[in-house]
């Protein structure tokens, strides 16, 4: 059963495929939840799926993104309220993936709720701050008009592997991306670090990063695992900053393996 939900600000699909097992996805800055279409179509109906349009993105637009602090109780409160939904208990058996800013709110949800969420599969997640952040800001607030043409659109759908039948999708939510939304949310994108907790999860992880991403995340991979007990990031091959949409059926291989 596929239900729709704008609660706490957050709007947000909801999947009850009766399963004995619940997926939160949590997409990346500049996508929405529709980035999970593929993998989806490789899942199929094994798990429950919660997929929130975060802060300022697409179908939550009409509230700027303005920090992670602030976005991740509007997830647990729709997580919360998704789980007491569900008549299988069971189902209460959570899942977290997210990718790239999504990522790094599974690591901060994980670290802080770990008696809601049971398992993160992180997927290239920065966490490595990078130098002279009111720069790069100030870079972005200089280019964040040519986001509404679709010429500029369509580059950056081929960076980030968005294909056609997704393009509409992009080109939507990102003109719905306010100025805020943008700055906001690349800046806490660009000084992230895990919180301390996060070295304390009891769940099973998996840590995720493209072959072909920059160094940087491969560094940040190697970081966010490093403070695991047993932690190890794994390189997909072939890929770059868009293993979702470039290989959902191996991601959707290590999230079986992770469940």
């Amino acid at each position: 059963m596929l239900d729709e939900q704008h609660e706490h600000r957050l709007f947000a699909t909801r999947v009850d495929n009766t399963a004995d097992r619940t997926l939160l996805l949590l997409h990346g800055g500049g996508v929405a939840s529709w980035m999970w279409q593929p993998l989806l179509a490789e899942l199929g109906t094994e798990f429950n799926y919660l997929l929130p349009d975060l802060p300022g993105h697409d179908r939550s637009a009409s509230v700027d993104y303005q920090s992670h602090a602030r976005t991740l109780p509007l997830i647990e409160n729709q997580l919360e309220s998704f789980l007491q939904s569900l008549p299988n208990r069971a189902a209460k058996d959570v899942t977290v993936l997210g990718f790239s800013l999504g990522a790094q709110l599974a690591v901060g949800l994980a670290a802080a709720r770990a008696d809601l969420v049971h398992r993160a599969i992180v997927v290239s997640a920065q966490a490595k701050p990078l130098p002279l952040p009111s720069a790069t800001r100030a870079m972005l607030s200089l280019a964040a008009p040519l986001a509404k043409f679709e010429w500029f659109a369509k580059a950056q759908a081929k960076e980030l592997f968005i294909g056609a039948d997704l393009f509409d999708d992009y080109l939507r939510t990102s003109r719905s991306i306010s100025k805020a939304t943008l700055l906001n949310s690349v800046g806490e994108n660009i000084r992230f670090m895990p919180p301390a907790a996060w070295a304390k999860f009891p769940g099973k992880t998996r840590v995720l990063v493209g072959e072909n991403e920059r160094s940087l995340m491969r560094d940040s991979a190697a970081i966010l695992a490093g403070l695991l007990p047993s932690g190890e990031a794994e390189v997909v091959a072939g890929c770059g900053h868009g293993i979702p949409l470039q290989r959902p059926d191996i991601l959707a291989a290590h999230i079986r393996q992770a469940t």
